[in-house]
């Protein structure tokens, strides 16, 4: 199992509603389909961990309600153990989507409730946990100050960080400075750096930009192309590969760095530890879902044995 993994990130109860078209103010129209399901970056890459074979452990914040009950069922169930602190004041994260039928284009509101209050002092609160991982990882759902603190906390301590940085934000060198690998997308690296990302040698000079504002290598995604890895002037580069036809990307992202901080617990080397990741990725984009397609790891090993 590995070194325990400790993500601080957000829960959000997805609410996706399919329609013609969005509704007027005032007007009442009928839709064409519903899903109530779980989100939130932290959460998801939580799970894809926990499936993996992680030892898992969730720090975040959570209404006193359904939704939050929700959180704990889908964490009892990929085995990840939460640390949450439960918010009389507020509610559990959630968002409204709406699905146009047709286009399938979004629209999206995001009310992160309890998970937005999540503070440097929760941090603390938790810093024995972070000082005995193997690996922390975070995003920028949560507030950044937050993210930060955990940063700080898990590097003092010797362990390795990671930091999905989704959805994308101005950055300091400081923060920056607490990473040791950095996970962006091709539009996230982009807009850190201002520099594009449509290439492999875009992606390196784009990943070589962020090791100059400090962060010890980056991790590039790259959609249908897999992720390059980059450090010291030097580029692995992992193609991606579905085990059948692609039925849905959401999640991808979070399966590979869940994947990723997986096989970095159990000290497999980095060129494996991507292979594994893209593995948990791969898997997932051939269902639907985000954490519901969350591959286990029978389904990685065998994959990657073939």
């Amino acid at each position: 199992m590995g070194k325990p993994i400790v993500v601080l990130g957000i829960f959000n109860a997805d609410a996706a509603y399919r329609a013609a078209r969005l509704p007027r103010l005032g007007e009442t129209i009928m839709g064409a389909g519903f899903h109530l399901g779980p989100g939130g970056k932290g959460s998801n890459q939580a799970v894809a961990a926990g499936r993996a074979g992680g030892d898992v452990h969730m720090i975040t914040r959570l209404g006193a309600d359904d939704f939050g009950l929700m959180a704990r069922g889908v964490w009892a169930s990929a085995g990840v153990t939460p640390h949450v602190i439960e918010d009389a004041e507020s509610h559990t994260g959630s968002a409204f989507i709406f699905l146009e039928e047709g286009t399938g284009q979004n629209a999206i509101i995001v009310c992160p409730g309890a998970a937005g209050r999540i503070s440097v002092g929760d941090i603390q609160t938790n810093a024995a946990l972070i000082q005995g991982a193997g690996v922390f990882l975070t995003q920028l759902e949560q507030p950044l100050d937050a993210a930060e603190e955990g940063l700080r906390v898990a590097r003092a301590a010797g362990v390795t960080t990671i930091l999905n940085p989704a959805p994308a934000t101005d950055l300091t060198d400081a923060m920056l400075s607490l990473v040791d690998i950095i996970t962006p997308n091709e539009s996230e690296a982009e807009g850190l750096t201002g520099l594009p990302v449509t290439t492999r040698a875009e992606a390196e000079a784009a990943a070589d930009a962020l090791i100059a504002r400090g962060v010890g290598a980056a991790i590039i995604t790259l959609g249908e192309k897999g992720v390059l890895y980059r450090k010291g002037g030097k580029s692995i580069h992992v193609p991606a590969r579905a085990p059948g036809p692609v039925k849905e990307t959401t999640g991808a992202g979070d399966a590979f760095n869940g994947g990723l901080a997986t096989a970095l617990a159990e000290g497999q080397a980095i060129e494996q530890a991507l292979r594994f990741g893209c593995a948990v990725a791969g898997i997932s984009v051939t269902r639907p879902g985000a954490a519901a397609s969350m591959p286990h790891r029978a389904e990685i090993d065998a994959f990657l044995a073939g």
